[in-house]
């Protein structure tokens, strides 16, 4: 086996064991994501750009309840501001950072818009180093109110995985 083989395979483990610590029950959660930049798309927008924020909680390992908040603006012809609050869970399938996540989230517009819009997404946590990770995320948000806010996207967070030692 050449020397190559041999550092890529222990650089995995490493990765793979470094991983496996962070989704502990009892450990913290802290992250931003980014949203828009036209990376997502719905019916009823054109150019868009959101920010949300998150903080978690590991309630058993692998299992993580989580609140979020954020802005969004689209431009063109519908513009419009809009705020959001939920919560959701995430669930890391394996210890490589592979999770899924079911949240639900009340939406708000300065058009007197509300509405409440359950989603999902399937993302990856990249660790950066041991608790510092880039969390590139698929997602879907389902509007019952108007199927032209039904949203299919993509977001980029940075996530922050707290520690008690």
């Amino acid at each position: 086996m050449d020397m190559r083989k041999i550092i890529l395979t222990l650089a995995l483990a490493l990765v793979t064991l470094c991983a496996s610590a962070q989704f502990q029950e009892g450990k913290g959660y802290l992250g931003a994501s980014l949203t828009g930049l036209d990376t997502h798309w719905n019916s009823k927008h054109g150019f868009n750009l959101g920010v949300e924020a998150k903080a978690g909680f590991f309630f058993t390992d692998d299992w993580m309840l989580l609140a979020q908040a954020g802005l969004e603006h689209y431009g063109k012809e519908n513009k419009s501001d809009r705020i959001l609050a939920g919560a959701g869970i995430r669930y890391y399938i394996v210890q490589n950072g592979l999770y899924l996540g079911l949240n639900c989230k009340y939406l708000h517009d300065d058009h007197s818009y509300n509405d409440v819009m359950p989603g999902a997404e399937i993302g990856y946590a990249f660790f950066i180093n041991r608790s510092v990770t880039i969390e590139p995320a698929v997602y879907y948000d389902h509007s019952f109110n108007d199927a032209d806010y039904s949203t299919v996207g993509f977001k980029l967070g940075l996530g922050i995985y707290l520690f008690d030692d």
